[in-house]
């Protein structure tokens, strides 16, 4: 409902979403930087002889079953254990499935005028409860938990968290098509009750040509980390950009721009120290981009391309962390469809 002009209020008393993984026993073949690193590890202790390869999937559900919940091999070091746990954890939250039901509220308050207005701000804001609703059915039934101390719907564990979202846009208008565009924001899902983790479709991600353009999507975090998964997602995220936009001639337009930001674990089961956000010190652990940009202005929408640079990588961890990949070999190069925000 549109209590004014600028404000608009949105409810979804009832959001739904299941999420049934099919072929699980094909994830090692999908996720393949983790089995290689799950491999090396086998390969390192004399799990497996260092031309042999784990098979998919016993070998490697073997081998993470003799490591984590066998007898551990003796040569293992404790590092190398974390590390086949966090690919555990992984692989446990992608292929299970997922039963949301969620109640959501979003507010928008955009004092934009008209397309063409190069002067204005638009605040954001969601909150999502997700699981309240289930929880209280069950116990009503008087359904007993599963074996994981866990209430089921339909023989699935379903979610249960609280997600919240603030989003905010300002442009300045210089001049002579000249504008100052700048973006905050910041989203935290905390899982509680029936659940240990956010499902990863209602998780954050952080990279991409719309958030830190010198990392590709996915690739950013969650917080030192290297960044070695294919897809890397956390439930809690800050994120600040800004850009100079410029007119160079005709529909030719240029920018500049910085962005900063990352993704952590936090009030979850992520046991990962270098993804996990401890206190204020772990602010150390943004990551900022600079970079410039062509974009051609159709009228109707805006082919654009940008060179993302990372200048603070904070996958370097206690070694110097500014500009060591700042050039053109490690750039990303981005091509979107209209501004970035």
């Amino acid at each position: 409902w549109y209590p004014s002009a600028a404000i608009t209020n949105r409810m979804d008393l009832f959001n739904v979403q299941f999420v049934k993984n099919l072929n699980t026993d094909n994830y090692f073949e999908v996720y393949q930087n983790s089995f290689s690193t799950l491999n090396a590890i086998a390969q390192d202790i004399g799990y497996i002889g260092a031309t042999e390869n784990l098979t998919i999937p016993a070998g490697a559900d073997n081998f993470l079953v003799d490591v984590l919940d066998g007898t551990p091999p003796n040569n293992i070091s404790d590092d190398q254990v974390q590390t086949v746990n966090n690919i555990s954890e992984r692989k446990q939250r992608l292929t299970e499935n997922n039963l949301i039901f969620a109640t959501n509220f979003g507010f928008t308050k955009d004092k934009r005028e008209n397309l063409f207005d190069n002067d204005f701000s638009i605040f954001r804001a969601k909150l999502e409860l997700a699981g309240n609703a289930l929880t209280a059915l069950t116990r009503l039934a008087g359904q007993k938990e599963n074996q994981n101390g866990k209430y089921e719907v339909f023989g699935v564990a379903y979610s249960q968290y609280v997600k919240t979202e603030l989003d905010y846009v300002k442009h300045w208008s210089l001049g002579s098509k000249n504008v100052l565009a700048m973006r905050s924001f910041f989203g935290f899902a905390i899982p509680y009750g029936n659940s240990t983790s956010i499902p990863f479709s209602r998780s954050f991600f952080a990279g991409g040509t719309n958030d830190n353009r010198a990392w590709t999507a996915y690739n950013l975090g969650p917080g030192t980390t290297s960044s070695t998964n294919e897809f890397n997602e956390a439930n809690l995220k800050l994120a600040f950009n800004i850009e100079h936009r410029y007119n160079l001639f005709g529909n030719f337009n240029g920018a500049f721009f910085i962005d900063a930001g990352n993704i952590w674990n936090a009030l979850d089961d992520v046991e990962d120290e270098d993804a996990v956000f401890k206190d204020f010190s772990s602010l150390g652990d943004i990551a900022i981009g600079a970079g410039f940009g062509l974009r051609y202005d159709f009228s109707f929408f805006v082919l654009r391309f940008d060179i993302g640079f990372k200048a603070h990588d904070p996958s370097y961890k206690d070694q110097n962390r500014w500009f060591n990949d700042f050039n053109f070999k490690n750039a990303v190069y981005n091509i979107g469809i209209n501004y970035p925000f």
